[in-house]
C-alpha cells in the first residue's frame, strides 16, 4: 500500500551553511596553534656575490677565519684566548697603516660566532673599517 500516491515528494537537499562554520572553526584554530619555522626553510649558500675584483689597498689588515674557528692575520697563524687578545694582534696587525681596513676572508662553512669575534675584536681594536671578501657566484 503506497498511501503517498499524489503527493509532492521533496527533494532532500545538504545544507552547506553549518559545514562552512564548521570549517572555518577548524581554519581558525589551526592559523592559531600552527608555529611557523622560518629559517628552516631558507636555503642559504654563503659566501658568494657579483662583484668587481677589488685591487689590493696598501692600508689593509687581512683577517682569514677559516671552517674549524682557527684565525691567520696577515698570513701569520694567531692562537688567543679571548677576544681583547685577539684585537690586541689586530692592533699590531695594523699599527704602522694609515687607516687601515679590516679584510675578513671567511669559510662559508665557518661558524657566525667566529665572525662576529673578528668584528668585536676590530671595535676594541679601535679599526672601524670593516670588508668581506667573496667568491663569485658565476
Amino acid at each position: 500500500m503506497n498511501f503517498q500516491r499524489g503527493r509532492y515528494k521533496e527533494q532532500p537537499e545538504i545544507n552547506l551553511v553549518p559545514l562552512i562554520d564548521v570549517m572555518m572553526v577548524i581554519l581558525i584554530f589551526l592559523m592559531i596553534t600552527t608555529t611557523y619555522s622560518k629559517y628552516t626553510e631558507l636555503q642559504i649558500n654563503l659566501p658568494t656575490a657579483d662583484a668587481d675584483k677589488q685591487l689590493e689597498r696598501p692600508g689593509e689588515v687581512s683577517v682569514l677565519v677559516n671552517a674549524k674557528g682557527q684565525y691567520v692575520i696577515n698570513k701569520i697563524p694567531v692562537e688567543f684566548a679571548s677576544t681583547e687578545q685577539l684585537a690586541g694582534e689586530l692592533r699590531r696587525a695594523g699599527a704602522g697603516l694609515r687607516e687601515p681596513i679590516v679584510i675578513i676572508s671567511a669559510d662559508a662553512t665557518a661558524t657566525h660566532q667566529s665572525v662576529i669575534r673578528v668584528m668585536e675584536a676590530s671595535r676594541i681594536a679601535g679599526l672601524s673599517q670593516i670588508t668581506f671578501t667573496t667568491q663569485s657566484a658565476k
